[in-house]
């Protein structure tokens, strides 16, 4: 009786997973999984593409790069962090698969993505839907006034905009004035019932930032630090972005 010896091989080096495990405390617990299932039984993308966060985690433990990179399920991934929150371990995925769509070839992420956050870099609005101050300031003020003259009860209601000094800057998200404008009133009657002290500004209005989905940090950035000026620009103490 013959027999054949197998050999295991170790798994490949993670090079995305050893960089994240470089840039979080105490290298973000990413060799603690426990296989539990806690990450996939409450993320809203298993079994998408065949992929589930803990078959990502482990993939990534296995050094298994390659096949992670050449399957969507990370750009399907919204990032909610609710593995994290659920995760025993308190493993940050999230921030795994921020790392894998950061080594995709900018040509190969998807293509609506990469358009919004280009789109949103091209003006000081920020918005990813390309509409400019003008266009915003427009929509707001007839979309109020006909609030205003339709339900008498919310007449004295205001959508006020680069109102200096303000206590709350409120951003919108650009898809909403442009396709949807009504479903901006519901917030303006929350904040006018409540006697809230907010504003719109011109610039940085835009809640979303695509780039942050893209995994490009620089551009990322570069769109906060657009709205953060906005803010410090009106004097207003709270940021309030709606995304």
């Amino acid at each position: 009786m013959s027999s054949e010896v197998l050999q295991i091989k170790g798994g490949r080096k993670s090079t995305f997973k050893d960089h994240v495990m470089s840039l979080l405390p105490d290298g973000g617990n990413l060799n603690l999984c426990l296989t539990c299932g806690a990450c996939s039984s409450g993320c809203p993308a298993t079994g998408l593409e065949g992929m589930d966060p803990r078959k990502f985690l482990r993939m990534a433990a296995l050094g298994m790069d390659e096949e992670i990179l050449n399957n969507d399920w990370i750009w399907w991934c919204s990032m909610c962090t609710r593995c994290m929150y659920v995760c025993p371990m308190k493993i940050n995925i999230p921030q795994l698969v921020f790392n894998a769509r950061a080594q995709v070839p900018r040509e190969e992420r998807p293509k609506g993505i990469v358009g919004s956050c280009d789109m949103a870099l091209r003006n000081d609005t920020c918005s990813a839907m390309g509409a400019t101050e003008e266009d915003f300031q427009f929509v707001v003020e007839d979309v109020l006034e006909e609030y205003q003259e339709s339900q008498p009860e919310f007449a004295e209601m205001l959508a006020p905009i680069n109102k200096q000094g303000a206590e709350f800057f409120l951003n919108q998200n650009s898809r909403e004035p442009v396709t949807e404008p009504d479903e901006m009133v519901p917030l303006w009657k929350i904040l006018h019932s409540v006697g809230a002290d907010w504003t719109y500004g011109t610039k940085g209005w835009a809640a979303e930032n695509y780039c942050l989905f893209m995994a490009d940090n620089e551009n990322w950035e570069k769109i906060v630090r657009v709205k953060a000026k906005a803010v410090d620009d009106l004097g207003c103490k709270v940021w309030l972005n709606t995304e």
